[in-house]
């Protein structure tokens, strides 16, 4: 039997099935990535972090981030995005993916970008070139930082390296709140 699967936005009560989910599929590897520096101590955009729920709880998810460059404002950093192994080539991720952007572009917001497989994301509309005047703090591989422009030009006078913008955690933040960022 097919499980059903539905996107949902994020809240609280998703927070442990959402580590665990990223615990699981990508390991502790995912703290030491480029884009986790923009991440870390920082919340995601309101409204944009979504979960996939299935009869086993979490079983996707994907986030996405304030960022800004020179040239580039009102942008997002997209990730992580995981799906639980089993459930793979299901179209979950890319569920995801679509609703994040259509949230984004609801919200008014301007591009996308992301560290990422240039394959899986061309069928959304994500582009090496988009992204080529950019970069993200650590080492990366060029070819996987992709653009996708929301509003036409987003990108025309973007360069340097993205930085975090949004809001902070607080100090008292909870363990896994904190590590979730």
């Amino acid at each position: 039997m097919v499980q059903e699967i539905e996107i949902v936005p994020e809240t609280g009560d998703h927070v442990a099935g959402r580590e665990a989910l990223l615990d699981r599929v990508m390991g502790p590897v995912r703290f030491r990535r480029a884009c986790a520096r923009l991440r870390a101590g920082r919340m995601p955009a309101p409204g944009l972090s979504f979960v996939a729920l299935g009869t086993g709880g979490v079983s996707g998810t994907v986030r996405l981030w304030p960022v800004r460059a020179a040239g580039l404002e009102n942008a997002l950093l997209l990730g992580p995005l995981a799906v639980e192994t089993g459930l793979s080539n299901r179209g979950i991720g890319a569920r995801l993916v679509i609703r994040g952007i259509g949230e984004a572009a609801r919200q008014g917001y301007r591009a996308i970008v992301l560290v990422g497989d240039p394959e899986y994301y061309a069928r959304f509309g994500f582009d090496a070139a988009e992204a080529a005047p950019l970069a993200v703090p650590g080492p990366f591989e060029r070819h996987r930082l992709l653009g996708l422009a929301l509003e036409p030009g987003a990108f025309e006078h973007a360069h340097g390296t993205l930085l975090a913008a949004g809001t902070r955690l607080a100090r008292a933040a909870p363990a896994a709140l904190a590590r979730a960022a």
